[in-house]
């Protein structure tokens, strides 16, 4: 199965083949870097947006190239105060090749107020990367991997956004799709 995601980010790739490869054999996801079209640091619903927009502009470039795929990913890392509290959120975008979309997103993890209008204004791999003194952490385990002292990593967040968004394609009786 031919996936493509919009993303050259290999922990990005990387959760999406898990996500896949929990429900479906010989799974190809391919990375190919496409634009948001929202801010650096996504915030409220352009996180949705970019994820949303990382899909069709992955669709329009698969056309123009002649490439063939079942599924089209994007997704996007965030922060949102929607839910009364500032939160970094993963939202992941599925389109099948018939065009029927889905999302989902990752847990979220909360953010001491005194990193908020930092992370909004510098993103927040660079504010993790200062804070614990790294590199291109979102290259990498994620500036999640230190919070949660090893035991979930940016891969995994990725993961089960793409879970999440995968009940809609994994359980007839539940989706939308005709």
């Amino acid at each position: 199965m031919k996936v493509l995601i919009g993303s050259k980010n290999p922990g990005k790739i990387e959760g999406a083949k898990r996500a896949f490869s929990t429900y479906f054999e010989d799974v190809d996801v391919t990375g190919i870097p496409v634009s948001s079209d929202v801010s650096d640091e996504p915030v409220n619903n352009e996180i949705y947006e970019g994820a949303r927009n990382r899909v069709n502009n992955l669709i329009e470039y698969a056309k123009e190239n002649n490439i063939d795929a079942e599924y089209f990913l994007g997704i996007e890392s965030g922060i949102t105060n929607l839910l009364g509290k500032w939160v970094i959120i993963n939202i992941a975008v599925i389109k099948d090749k018939n065009g029927y979309e889905s999302f989902g997103t990752s847990p979220a993890f909360p953010v001491p107020d005194k990193y908020v209008d930092e992370i909004i204004t510098k993103d927040l791999g660079k504010v993790m990367d200062r804070i614990f003194n790294a590199t291109d952490l979102r290259s990498s385990k994620g500036g999640i991997s230190f919070l949660t002292k090893n035991v979930i990593d940016r891969i995994d967040l990725t993961k089960e956004a793409f879970i999440m968004a995968l009940t809609q394609y994994i359980n007839s009786n539940w989706n939308d799709i005709s």
